[in-house]
């Protein structure tokens, strides 16, 4: 295995710098778009109900069954994989912030509109800083979930450590197979982790004091 790993360090070294680059990017996108949409149901309650049937669907799909479709549409690269991990990742974000959006003290909202705040900015001041917690724990998940949905992207010549995993498989008795799949399941996980403890310290340092748990 520390062989393995010996002769293929700078393979590996890229695979992962591609991984935590694809889930990364990837998942600042889905967070852009899921709050987009998660103010909007906020403000208009009628679509809540579309928004979380559209994510209960969503999350029923598999990866590997949207991503072939997605080799029909766009071809093989990194352009399925991007669209397919965004996809992924903003359902879990637009249910969290919509729960957290709706969670604010609607006493405290009006304070802030008697105050002379407009709504834009009341939602930018007020309830999206007391929603963040909650839109965080979104944000956790799916980026552990696209963790694995970006190794499953090697179907569609993704980057990423997915390679070496789909490689190992596919030479499942040869020489290295095993620790080709082995070190690219372990990368996986180990990035995943560490992401994790990332965002946990991102949420100690933007969560703000008064509401910290």
């Amino acid at each position: 295995m520390w062989e393995f790993i010996s002769e293929h360090r700078d393979a590996l070294m890229f695979g992962a710098y591609q991984h935590v680059s694809l889930v990364v990017q990837s998942v600042a996108i889905a967070t852009v778009l899921a709050l987009v949409v998660a103010v909007l149901v906020h403000r208009i309650p009628r679509l809540s109900g579309l928004a979380n049937g559209i994510s209960s669907i969503g999350l029923t799909v598999p990866a590997l069954a949207l991503l072939a479709f997605l080799l029909a549409v766009l071809g093989l690269g990194v352009l399925p994989s991007v669209v397919a991990i965004v996809f992924y990742a903003a359902l879990p974000i637009v249910r969290n912030a919509v729960v957290g959006l709706n969670g604010v003290d609607t006493t405290l909202v009006e304070s802030a509109r008697g105050m002379g705040m407009s709504r834009t900015r009341t939602l930018m001041r007020v309830e999206l800083p007391l929603a963040w917690p909650v839109v965080l724990a979104g944000v956790r998940v799916s980026t552990q979930m696209c963790m694995g949905i970006a190794a499953v992207a090697a179907y569609v010549q993704g980057p990423g450590l997915g390679s070496f995993i789909f490689n190992g498989l596919a030479r499942l008795g040869g020489a290295g197979a095993t620790e080709s799949a082995v070190v690219g399941t372990v990368g996986v996980v180990i990035l995943a982790l560490v992401l994790d403890g990332l965002l946990v310290l991102l949420q100690r340092v933007t969560t703000p004091r008064g509401i910290r748990a």
